[in-house]
């Protein structure tokens, strides 16, 4: 069961130069670091500046915990490398939303409702067609899914919540199908409507692959992958898209604007396009022979080295491994072992691995490195890579903004900021300018 959430009585003591000073209470979470509560400042009138939130506590949430230290990743209490190994995507999904992994009963109704919303309205599949065919796939996602709170009116009330739940079954199950229609409209292809007999993994790819004229059979290893990347992806604690998410959902916003607005924030290639601008990388560097110099000139400070180390974690990414597994297991499978792009990242990685330069610095392969490779194995463009990792990351989404929806302290979210513009001045006529 999960712990109350109670503190013993801490505090901190702030003393201004002017001689003031207020105690701050001290928190302490279930794991992780302590936290000074600073609400109270806004009594003296002065507030913290925390630029990029590196030392700010948004929110209070039982749903994920990273230790960057440590390299550790657990959902609901679970390492990601007990799930990834043990479970499938569509239970981490309901261990995300509940609380709880499911027993047999639980897990079955779940897939069945989940399955049930796969389908999108027929007339929101006719918003593709305003599109251009050149149009990122990222952009179309933005735009069909803030569209979907156009179709579902019987699921806005976001206080009630059974409308909360019908509106997480449904982003759940629709998300996928706007992502595979995304890919094939991109590409002109038919629309692959989904398939109730295939597991949510199998479907989605039956979505982006499959054509009318040939009978699609999954192959399991291919699914298994994919699994996977959705597993490893589907929650990362308060990241800058979650943040968006939350922030855009304490305004009161519906959860298909929400969403949106996290697929426009994970859009960015700072945060989704890490695995691409990693694959780019290895396609830069071109051949196995340019590696050492490429490495040298990473020391030199004249390219970047994408894939490698992490904001958060200062040791190994947890993902990491896993993905790296599956990499090797996915380019067996497709009679990719000898492919020139893998060949040439196994060495990046060895000499990574083993040079001072990058273990003083803990430059250490993340589950972009690997992530990127494993999805162009898989036959997804490049272009498409963020837009699995929306797939993936939708679930994270909506359990965090559910929880926040059920929060009994919920207010809007409203940063302050340091101003250093002009004081104040009067307006001059044009002749005085």
């Amino acid at each position: 069961m999960e712990k109350e959430f109670s503190q013993k009585k801490r505090v901190a003591t702030l003393t201004l130069d002017d001689g003031r000073s207020i105690e701050l209470p001290i928190l302490s979470g279930t794991l992780g670091s302590d936290v000074i509560d600073i609400h109270g400042l806004a009594k003296l009138d002065i507030f913290t500046y925390d630029p990029a939130f590196f030392s700010t506590a948004s929110c209070i949430s039982r749903i994920t915990f990273i230790d960057g230290d440590a390299g550790l990743l657990y959902y609901r209490g679970y390492p990601i490398e007990q799930l990834a190994e043990k479970s499938d995507f569509l239970e981490v999904c309901y261990l995300l939303l509940d609380g709880q992994l499911p027993d047999a009963a639980q897990k079955a109704e779940f897939v069945r409702k989940v399955t049930s919303h796969t389908m999108v309205h027929d007339q929101l599949a006719r918003f593709y067609n305003g599109f251009r065919r050149d149009a990122h796939p990222m952009a179309v996602m933005v735009g069909v899914v803030g569209a979907l709170s156009s179709f579902y009116h019987d699921s806005l009330d976001i206080n009630n919540p059974e409308h909360r739940e019908l509106a997480a079954m449904r982003l759940l199950g629709k998300v996928p199908t706007i992502a595979a229609m995304a890919y094939k409209y991109h590409n002109g292809f038919p629309f692959m409507y989904p398939k109730n007999k295939f597991s949510y993994v199998e479907n989605f790819l039956y979505m982006m692959f499959a054509t009318p004229a040939e009978e699609y059979v999954p192959n399991p290893v291919l699914v298994k992958a994919l699994e996977r990347i959705f597993i490893l992806h589907a929650d990362h604690e308060q990241n800058a898209s979650t943040s968006t998410v939350r922030l855009a959902g304490s305004s009161g916003a519906n959860p298909f604007a929400c969403m949106a607005s996290g697929i426009a924030a994970l859009w960015g290639p700072a945060h989704g396009g890490a695995n691409e601008a990693a694959l780019n990388m290895l396609i830069e560097i071109g051949d196995i022979s340019r590696v050492a110099d490429y490495v040298q000139g990473v020391k030199d400070r004249k390219y970047r080295l994408m894939g490698f180390g992490h904001r958060v974690y200062k040791n190994m990414d947890p993902r990491a491994s896993v993905m790296r597994e599956t990499c090797h297991e996915v380019l067996k499978e497709q009679g990719l072992e000898n492919d020139k792009l893998f060949k040439l990242a196994m060495e990046l990685e060895k000499i990574a691995l083993n040079d001072p330069y990058f273990i003083e610095r803990k430059l250490y392969p993340n589950v972009d490195f690997y992530s990127g490779i494993v999805l162009s194995a898989l036959g997804i463009p490049a272009n498409m890579f963020t837009v699995i990792f929306a797939v993936g990351r939708t679930i994270g989404w909506v359990s965090q903004w559910k929880e926040m929806m059920a929060a009994s302290d919920r207010k809007i979210g409203r940063p302050r900021q340091l101003y250093i513009g002009e004081t104040r001045r009067d307006y001059p006529d044009m002749s005085e300018r």
